[in-house]
């Protein structure tokens, strides 16, 4: 019997023994994944002002995709008159949610329904939303509306359902000059990082005092379009703005 009872305790003793081992050997695996998990995304939009040509390409697609509510609008290019050196030029800003890092609409809604996703994006969630407006008012982009079919506040999301199945959002695919360029700004070989590197000095965002830190970048915005402009768009806008 003794000899039994030490077989069972030697059995114990060294099973122990072995227990004590694999979590070091599985921290070691769990940190190894979690080194070579890959880096979260960041998605930006760059918008080289010089190549838009106002055809209002992105707007079309921007419906076709997201089909919104007649006379609301996601996405589209407000079309100026320009006035210098005696003469009148066509100045165009595509506009957008800007998606930004610190979105002053994300904090105001009662029911957390506006969100800022892991990858950057500012998101609504339709089946909490309750529109209540808050977060129409707090854009300082004006950016958003309340949905007149569904009651609930909506806006560019980057085309989340196209960039989660791998592609473009519409506005970018569609546009004629290659004025829109979306891309992973976490990523520095991506094309939106190398423009944002290469074109530093002319890179702004609209209402930077605001503090919202954007993600949508233009390149060769005239400063005078950065903050509030006092000045209507003319030869296209849509007819609620």
């Amino acid at each position: 019997m003794r000899e039994d009872r030490m077989d069972r305790r030697s059995f114990f003793t060294s099973l122990g023994r072995i227990a004590a081992g694999p979590p070091v050997a599985l921290m070691a695996v769990v940190a190894t994944k979690a080194e070579s998990a890959p880096q979260a995304r960041h998605w930006a939009m760059v918008v080289d002002i010089g190549k838009c040509i106002g055809c209002q390409a992105c707007t079309v697609a921007c419906i076709m995709e997201n089909k919104p509510p007649e006379d609301s609008f996601r996405t589209f290019v407000s079309t100026y008159e320009v006035e210098q050196e005696g003469r009148v030029d066509a100045y165009m800003l595509p506009r957008l949610c800007n998606h930004c890092d610190q979105p002053p609409c994300v904090p105001v809604c009662p029911v957390g329904a506006t969100y800022k996703a892991a990858d950057g994006q500012v998101l609504v969630n339709g089946d909490r939303c309750v529109g209540c407006g808050y977060c129409v008012q707090a854009c300082p982009y004006d950016a958003r509306f309340i949905n007149s079919e569904t009651n609930t506040a909506d806006k560019c999301t980057f085309c989340a359902h196209r960039v989660e199945a791998g592609l473009l959002p519409a506005c970018v695919e569609t546009c004629v000059g290659g004025a829109r360029v979306f891309g992973d700004l976490s990523d520095p070989k991506s094309v939106v990082s190398q423009l944002i590197a290469a074109h530093k000095d002319e890179v702004r965002v609209l209402k930077p005092d605001e503090g919202t830190k954007p993600n949508v970048f233009y390149i060769g915005l005239d400063t005078r379009f950065e903050g509030r402009i006092d000045a209507a768009p003319t030869l296209w806008r849509p007819s609620n703005i």
